[in-house]
C-alpha cells in the first residue's frame, strides 16, 4: 500500500513519536540515531537506513525542467518531490512517468490529491508539518485509502477431492468481516476469492483472523499487484484482504500454519471473458468461497453451475511479478 514518511527535520521528539505511534513507514530525520532512541523505524538520513541524497532524492518542482528532472530520477531511485503548489504543478505528469515518487504535503487536503491522482496514485506520502494532530489524520486517511480488486463471477465447473496435502491457514494482526477473504488460485491468470473463517459453526469456534487458505503450492494476491506461494509467507509480510464488493486492503501476516489435510479441487470459468481459474483447497465446511451477492457457501455444499467471486489477472509470473514472455500455465 501506500507510504507514508513523516519530515522530522529539524529534530522534534513529539513528531516522531507520532510518527511511531501512528503507524508511519519512515523517518526523514538529520541523525538517525536520535530517530532510533525511540522506536524501530526506515529513517532517511545521511547516516540512515536509506541514505538521503543516494538511495532517496529529494526534488523542489519550480518549473518544467525541474518537473521533467524530477521524472528522469524517479525512473531509477525513489524521489520526493516539493512544490508550493500542487494545483500549479499537475502531479499527473510524474505519477504517468514514475512509480516511485512520493509527494511532499502539508495536510490531509493534499495528500488526498495525492493519493488520487490518475487512480492509482503516488508511491508514498512525505508529511512536512509541525502539528502532531496532522500526523494523526493522515496516517488515518492512507490507512483506510482502499485499493480495489475487479472481482467477476466464475461458474463452478468442476469438484473433485484429490487426496491428502499440505494445505496453508494464513492468520492476520487484523479482525475480517463476513464477506472478507484472500485471493488465491493454482495459477497467476485467474483467482478464487476465499472466505475468511469469521462465521459460526457446529465443529470449531470462529476465527475472524484467519483465511483457511489452500494447498502450499498455490499463489496468493499481495497488495502490491504480486504474487507469492503460500509456502513462502511469513511473519510480518503483508497480503490482500478483499471484500465481496473488490475494496482491498492490506492485512499483516501473524503466523501461517502448514497441516495435512484433505484436499478438493475447484475449477471454475470466468462468465465474463471465459477466463479458467482453479483451487486446491481443504476439503472441509468450514472452508468458503464467496457468491456474487457477498454470501460464503461451503465447499462441502458447493455445487457445479454455482456462482462464485473471482478475479482475472495478467498470468505468467517470474518472482511474483508478471513478465511478458511465453509461459503456459495448466
Amino acid at each position: 500500500m501506500k507510504q507514508f514518511w513523516v519530515d522530522a527535520r529539524p529534530w522534534n521528539k513529539e513528531i516522531v513519536t507520532t510518527a511511531l505511534e501512528s503507524g508511519a513507514d519512515a523517518v526523514v530525520t538529520n541523525r538517525a540515531e536520535d530517530v532510533h532512541r525511540l522506536g524501530r523505524i526506515t529513517t532517511i538520513a545521511p547516516d540512515g537506513d536509506l541514505v538521503l541524497g543516494t538511495d532517496v532524492i529529494e526534488c523542489t518542482i519550480t518549473d518544467k525542467e525541474s518537473e521533467n528532472e524530477a521524472a528522469r530520477k524517479g525512473k531509477h531511485k525513489i524521489v520526493i518531490v516539493t512544490t508550493s503548489d500542487w494545483t500549479v504543478i499537475p502531479l499527473e505528469n510524474l505519477v504517468a512517468q514514475s512509480d516511485r515518487i512520493i509527494a511532499a504535503v502539508k495536510d490531509v487536503q493534499e495528500a488526498e490529491l495525492a493519493l488520487h491522482v490518475l487512480e492509482k496514485g503516488v508511491y508514498g506520502i512525505f508529511l512536512k508539518t509541525s502539528d502532531p494532530s496532522v500526523i494523526k489524520n493522515v496516517a488515518a486517511r492512507i490507512k483506510n485509502a482502499s485499493s480495489s480488486v475487479r472481482l467477476v463471477p466464475f461458474t463452478v465447473t468442476k469438484i473433485q477431492p484429490v487426496g491428502m496435502g499440505d494445505r496453508v491457514c494464513v492468520d492476520t494482526c487484523s479482525m475480517l468481516t463476513d464477506g472478507d477473504g484472500m485471493l488465491m488460485g493454482n495459477t497467476s491468470s485467474a483467482m478464487l476469492l476465499v472466505h475468511a473463517e469469521t462465521l459460526e459453526n457446529p465443529y470449531v469456534a470462529p476465527r475472524p483472523f484467519r483465511v483457511n487458505a489452500g494447498a502450499v503450492h498455490a499463489y496468493i494476491l499481495l497488495p502490491d499487484g504480486k504474487t507469492a506461494y503460500l509456502s513462502d509467507l511469513s511473519i510480518g509480510g503483508q497480503v490482500l484482504v478483499s471484500d465481496s464488493h473488490g475494496a482491498a486492503r492490506s492485512a499483516i501476516i501473524g503466523r501461517t500454519k502448514i497441516e495435512r489435510r484433505p484436499l478438493l479441487l475447484i475449477e471454475a470459468k470466468a462468465e465474463e471473458g471465459g477466463a479458467k481459474a482453479s483451487l486446491i483447497l481443504q476439503n472441509a465446511e468450514t472452508i468458503r468461497l464467496v457468491t456474487p451477492e457477498g454470501k460464503a457457501i461451503s465447499v462441502v455444499n458447493l455445487a457445479t453451475g454455482n456462482s462464485i467471486l473471482g478475479c482475472s489477472l495478467e498470468g505468467g509470473r517470474h518472482f511474483g511479478m508478471p513478465v511478458k514472455e511465453t509461459i503456459r500455465e495448466k
